[in-house]
C-alpha cells in the first residue's frame, strides 16, 4: 500500500510539472505578456523596465523558472481584468464551484447506486428496465441541453425553481441535477454491472444452497463486495463534476471556477487562466490518491499487494 502510495505522489508530481510547462507554454504563444499589461502609450523605458521587473527579457528557461517558482507559492501574477492576485480571483469561486459539485455529486449517489442495486436485484422487471434507459438517456443527453430544458420546465413554465445565478439553496437544485445527471446514470451503471457480477459469483450460489436468506445474500454478500467499484468511481466523478462544471455554471449564470475561466479565455487573462489549470490539476491529482487509498481500505487484495 505504501508503495502504491508513493508511486502516485511521483506520478503526480509529475503531472503537475508537465501541466505547468503547458501553461507557461500556452501563456507565452499569444506573445510578450506585457502587451496584456501596458496600453500603447507606453515608453520604451517603461516596456524595459517592466521586462526587468518580471524577468520577462529573459530566457523562456529562465523565464519558466521564475514562474513555477511564483507557482508553488501559489503566486500567479496579477489578474489583468481584476488587477488583483490571480490566486485571489481563482480562490473567491473555489467556494461557489464546491458547493455546486457536492449538490450533484449529492443527487448522483442518491440517485445512481441505489437504482442501481434495485435494477440488478429486480432484473428482467419494469423498474430494470427504466433504470437502463435511464441509464442510457443520461449518458447521451448533452448537459446544456438538460439544463435550458429544466430551466424552461421548472423555472418559466411552473415558477417552482430560479432559473439560474446564486441565491438560497433553491437556487443550487436545477445546477445539481444538470451537472449531477451523467454521473448518476453512470453510477447507475456501473453500480448495477457490479451488483450482477456478484449475484452470480460461485459463493452467492454458495450462500443460498447453505439457506441464507435472500436479504442476508443482498446485504452480507453481495452489496459489500459490489459497493467497492462504484464508491470508488464516485470519487473520480467528484473531481470530474468540480473540473467540468464550465457548461453548467454557463447555462445557470453560476459564479464559479467554470464560468471564471470562459471569461478569462475570451479575455486574455492569461494569469487567472494558469491559476485555475493548475488548482485544477492538483485537486484532480489529490482526489485519484484518495480514491487509491480508499480502494486500498475497501479491496484487501490491494493492501496484499
Amino acid at each position: 500500500m505504501r508503495k502504491l502510495i508513493a508511486r502516485r505522489l511521483l506520478a503526480a508530481v509529475i503531472v503537475l510539472l508537465l501541466a505547468s510547462v503547458l501553461v507557461f507554454a500556452l501563456s507565452r504563444m499569444s506573445g510578450d505578456p506585457r502587451h496584456l499589461f501596458l496600453s500603447e502609450y507606453t515608453t520604451d523605458e517603461q516596456w524595459e523596465a517592466w521586462g526587468r521587473e518580471f524577468g520577462l527579457d529573459r530566457p523562456y528557461y529562465e523565464q519558466y523558472f521564475r514562474w513555477l517558482s511564483g507557482a508553488i507559492l501559489l503566486d500567479f501574477d496579477i489578474s489583468v481584468k481584476e488587477q488583483i492576485p490571480a490566486t485571489t480571483v481563482v480562490l473567491r469561486k473555489i467556494p461557489n464551484t464546491l458547493q455546486l459539485a457536492v449538490g450533484a455529486y449529492v443527487f448522483a449517489i442518491a440517485l445512481g447506486i441505489p437504482l442501481g442495486i434495485l435494477s440488478a436485484i429486480l432484473r428482467g422487471t419494469f423498474l430494470d428496465l427504466f433504470a437502463r434507459g435511464f441509464a442510457l438517456l443520461g449518458q447521451a443527453m448533452p448537459g446544456f441541453w438538460l439544463g435550458i430544458m429544466l430551466i424552461l420546465i421548472f423555472a418559466v413554465q411552473l415558477g417552482w425553481l430560479p432559473a439560474g445565478e446564486k441565491g438560497d439553496l433553491r437556487s443550487l437544485v436545477l445546477p445539481s441535477i444538470t451537472l449531477g445527471w451523467y454521473a448518476a446514470a453512470a453510477l447507475l451503471r456501473l453500480t448495477r454491472s457490479a451488483m450482477l457480477e456478484i449475484l452470480d459469483s460461485e459463493f452467492v450460489k454458495l450462500a443460498r444452497a447453505k439457506g441464507a436468506s435472500q436479504m442476508t445474500v443482498i446485504l452480507k454478500h453481495a452489496f459489500r463486495n459490489a459497493i467497492i467499484v462504484p464508491l470508488t468511481f464516485a470519487g473520480v466523478f467528484l473531481t470530474a463534476l468540480i473540473t467540468g462544471a464550465v457548461v453548467t455554471e454557463t447555462v445557470f449564470g453560476w459564479p464559479g471556477l467554470g464560468r471564471l475561466a470562459v471569461q478569462s479565455v475570451f479575455g486574455t487573462d492569461f494569469p487567472v487562466i494558469s491559476a485555475i489549470v493548475m488548482f485544477a490539476t492538483a485537486g484532480y491529482l489529490g482526489m485519484n490518491l484518495l480514491v487509491d487509498i480508499l480502494y486500498g481500505v475497501l479491496d484487501p487484495r490491494i493492501r496484499q499487494s
